[in-house]
């Protein structure tokens, strides 16, 4: 640490104060340090974003066991089911996985969560699926 003298009226104040090239020395290893955290933290981020999914499927779950109990069969329309899509990240909104229900019968259903994001960079979209049984099971993994 380098001392800096100033003088005011013929007196001398000494102010503390850090180098050039002590800072910088810090501001390398700060960036050092988020290079090898960052990489890491892409598993917890795929992870978190998964459980949007996840949460998702299981609402439709429940509300196609409800309108299956009232009219007897499972159906593709939400507006029937009474589910609100969140805005998707390509619409301006924050939801990251495109609900759908891709199949619909009297005694079945399948629905999918598919990715909007590619959460890795591989050129895969994570896509998750549930279906009357309740079986959630991860199709596509990112």
């Amino acid at each position: 640490m380098k001392k800096s003298v100033l003088k005011l009226n013929n007196k001398k104040l000494q102010l503390k104060a850090y180098s050039m090239s002590e800072i910088l020395i810090v501001l390398c290893i700060i960036g050092i340090l988020i290079y090898l955290v960052v990489p890491n933290q892409t598993s917890v981020v795929t992870s978190a974003k998964s459980i949007e999914a996840q949460n998702m499927l299981s609402m439709i779950h429940g509300l196609e066991k409800s309108h299956f109990y009232r009219h007897s069969k499972y159906t593709t329309d939400f507006s029937e089911l009474g589910f609100e899509e969140a805005l998707t990240i390509d619409k301006g909104g924050q939801a990251v996985y495109k609900i759908e229900v891709i199949e619909a019968s009297l005694n079945t259903f399948v629905a999918t969560a598919t990715s909007l994001q590619d959460f890795d960079g591989d050129g895969v979209f994570n896509t998750w699926e549930i279906n009357q049984d309740r079986m959630l099971k991860e199709i596509i993994k990112d």
